[in-house]
């Protein structure tokens, strides 16, 4: 009798293409290799805008405290109108940027990651509001009055550190800005440049307690200053990371066709 008939399956082998490690996590269908000139310009400019707008509030913060724009100095003293001026301006430019970072950053992330990033912006969006009513309040009606020595009236919108209404909501928008730093970083799980965003997004997440506690613990503003190093630090790498998509979509490809490799199915022909 002739043996039962052999059904031979063949070798199958699974083959990372373009995409594949964001089709395991149930990403978009779009390639996650290609960001589009739309998003890298966007995430680019408004890195490089907050990366700026943050450092020359740095210098000026340094030179608040050293008593260089009028002040007594330190972190506890009132800014004279120059030093609301120095100070304020960048901040108010800083706030759209950073929303505007966000967006891009949404853009950017995989499908299964976007929720971190549409909670980042969010956040950024409570922080944006907050800060710029507060500065734009300061510089366009605040500030003009106390040039004039006209501070009769105004003393609630007064801008005094640790003892003020308008500082308590400032340190409110600065804790929602570390909330969606530290949602953001959720989006990097990369090496090299994602690796370094995802660790200044998470470092600079992490400083809330001691930016929102500031009113009860004063001394609390020397760690939330770790600021001045890890915000500049998270825009830049995003700035980077923006820049030169290619090198980065590169990389990830890589790494995805290596993590596709240990899922190689092999059936070998059986018998019945």
């Amino acid at each position: 009798m002739n043996s039962a008939p052999e059904f031979a399956i063949a070798d199958v082998h699974l083959t990372a293409q373009p995409g594949g490690d964001r089709a395991r996590d149930g990403r978009a269908e779009e390639s996650p290799f290609r960001i589009s000139p739309s998003t890298r310009a966007l995430g680019f400019w408004s890195a490089v805008t907050a990366t700026v707008c943050s450092i020359v509030y740095v210098v000026g913060q340094l030179a608040e405290w050293l008593g260089l724009l009028g002040s007594h100095g330190g972190p506890e003293s009132s800014s004279t109108p120059l030093g609301l001026v120095v100070l304020l301006t960048p901040s108010l430019v800083l706030g759209s940027a950073f929303l505007a970072l966000m967006v891009a950053v949404h853009d950017f992330a995989a499908q299964s990651r976007k929720i971190w990033a549409h909670a980042a912006i969010a956040f950024a969006t409570v922080y944006t509001v907050l800060i710029s009513i507060n500065y734009f309040v300061q510089l366009t009606w605040v500030v003009p009055r106390l040039a004039r020595g006209q501070s009769q009236g105004i003393e609630p919108f007064l801008f005094v550190p640790f003892d003020s209404f308008l500082y308590s909501v400032d340190i409110l928008g600065y804790s929602f800005m570390s909330l969606a730093t530290l949602f953001a970083a959720r989006v990097f799980n990369g090496q090299g440049i994602e690796r370094r965003v995802r660790w200044f997004l998470t470092a600079n997440g992490l400083l809330v307690p001691f930016i929102a506690l500031q009113m009860y613990a004063h001394w609390l503003i020397w760690l939330a200053s770790l600021w001045a190093v890890t915000f500049p630090g998270a825009t830049w790498s995003l700035a980077m990371l923006f820049r030169a998509p290619e090198r980065t979509a590169a990389r990830r490809q890589s790494n995805a066709v290596g993590e596709m490799q240990p899922l190689g199915i092999e059936a070998k022909g059986c018998s019945d």
